[in-house]
């Protein structure tokens, strides 16, 4: 029996994972800070509870303990990698880091995407970091056989999350028959990857000796504009969404967050080649289609409507940006 330590494990990626592992007869242990989540239950995991910033506390917690796979959902910077290493390097075979599809050349020349792509992203900070943590154990791996697998996520979603610019106040929007921002001209294709099927992928590396100081990405086969996104978000909810596009560098101007996150990652057309996932995990397939997932979404917001949180600052940016710009449509 494998047993896997997740730091973290009821976030939206992590908690598929965790409850596939258990699902597939592994001892799965979730290290969180105790904060308790009915959002997304998990069955047969064990907590224990730490707070992975606190190396000490940390330390503590997991004393004579060891695991065959610890998988790190929430390093960001390489300050967080090196604290990690230092606290798992002695007690764990393979360390499975989540890192991000983002940090490919942006935009790419040359598509799909693949594992060989360069890794360059001059728009976005946090893509940045995540390619400065990737070099540290890659570097680790090559000095001292630290047990390292990258995986790439790109942009994954569960039933909570509205994988839409703007999140929930969007869907106010398109509620309340508003009009919506979309990027550029909204042809721009994407792709959306379902909880549990990234969770396929993630879950089939665990324990493989020859995944040991490589790099995956896991992400659906289906591509979508971005224009088909919102409709198909707008169809769940009975809505047909009024949409204006307007150029992500203008967006930019009136809100850095989101700018950065368009102008890193999602004006550009990322079309993904899994080849590689596919060839040690023949069993991932994604059987979740977008259509079905914003189904699972529009059921979630409607049996939760206080759930969703509504940007006033964002929608005003939606408003003044539409009021400026909507000529350009």
């Amino acid at each position: 029996m494998l047993h896997i330590l997740f730091i973290g494990g009821t976030g939206i990626i992590s908690s598929a994972c965790s409850q596939l592992a258990v699902n597939r007869g592994m001892k799965v242990y979730n290290l969180t800070r105790g904060i308790s989540s009915s959002i997304r239950t998990i069955n047969g995991v064990t907590n224990i509870q730490a707070d992975i910033r606190n190396s000490e506390e940390t330390k503590k917690a997991l004393k004579n303990m060891s695991f065959d796979v610890v998988v790190d959902f929430i390093s960001f910077v390489p300050e967080h990698i090196e604290d990690n290493v230092a606290l798992f390097k002695d007690i764990t075979k393979q360390y499975i880091f989540i890192s991000s599809a983002s940090i490919y050349q942006t935009p790419p020349q040359t598509l799909p995407v693949t594992e060989n792509t360069p890794l360059e992203n001059p728009y976005w900070e946090y893509s940045r970091n995540k390619i400065a943590c990737e070099d540290i154990l890659f570097d680790l791996h090559a000095a001292e056989k630290f047990p390292v697998t990258i995986v790439r996520p790109s942009h994954t979603y569960d039933k909570t999350l509205l994988p839409l610019e703007g999140g929930y106040t969007v869907l106010h929007r398109i509620l309340n028959d508003q009009p919506v921002v979309i990027h550029g001209d909204g042809t721009s294709i994407w792709t959306l990857t379902h909880h549990t099927d990234f969770a396929k992928g993630l879950v089939g590396l665990f324990g493989k000796e020859e995944a040991l100081g490589e790099a995956y990405h896991i992400t659906s086969d289906e591509w979508l504009t971005w224009n088909g996104i919102y409709e198909i978000v707008g169809a769940a909810f009975n809505k047909t969404p009024k949409i204006v596009h307007i150029p992500s560098d203008i967006i930019a101007q009136y809100h850095k967050d989101m700018g950065d996150g368009l102008l890193g990652d999602k004006t550009h057309s990322m079309i993904f080649d899994n080849s590689k996932i596919k060839s040690i995990v023949p069993d991932f397939v994604c059987t979740t289609p977008f259509e079905k997932g914003a189904q699972e979404l529009a059921q979630w917001y409607t049996q939760h409507p206080d759930f969703g949180q509504f940007d006033s600052e964002i929608n005003t940016v939606f408003d003044t940006l539409i009021q400026k710009y909507s000529d350009i449509h």
